[in-house]
């Protein structure tokens, strides 16, 4: 896995929670909601079955591999980041904005 950039106020951060230093800026409302956020988004609760191709699916396996983590939560982490709308289709984009005629 890639190793992970901190800026200088995140690098602070980690160096006072590492410590026993860091105190939380959150009300305890705020905290309990995040945490009930939390545990709902990462909640397993259902399962699936697809059909994918061969080489569609050696292709996630290594990937996979690649960063160290199991492919179905890769499979996981790919499908929630495109509906939550942080992963888009450049492709699919790409091909709607050559589409679109340009306005003058």
């Amino acid at each position: 896995m890639s190793e992970v950039k901190l800026g200088k106020e995140e690098k602070e951060v980690l160096k006072e929670f590492e410590t026993g230093k860091y105190k939380s800026k959150l009300s305890k409302n705020r905290k309990e909601f995040l945490r009930s956020v939390a545990d709902e988004t990462f909640k397993k609760d259902k399962r699936i079955n697809i059909r994918i191709s061969r080489r569609d699916l050696e292709s996630i396996q290594r990937k996979a591999l690649e960063e160290g983590i199991p492919y179905q939560t890769l499979i996981s982490s790919i499908l929630h980041k495109y509906i939550s709308g942080s992963l888009k289709d450049t492709e699919a984009s790409n091909q709607i904005n050559k589409d679109k005629p340009l306005r003058g």
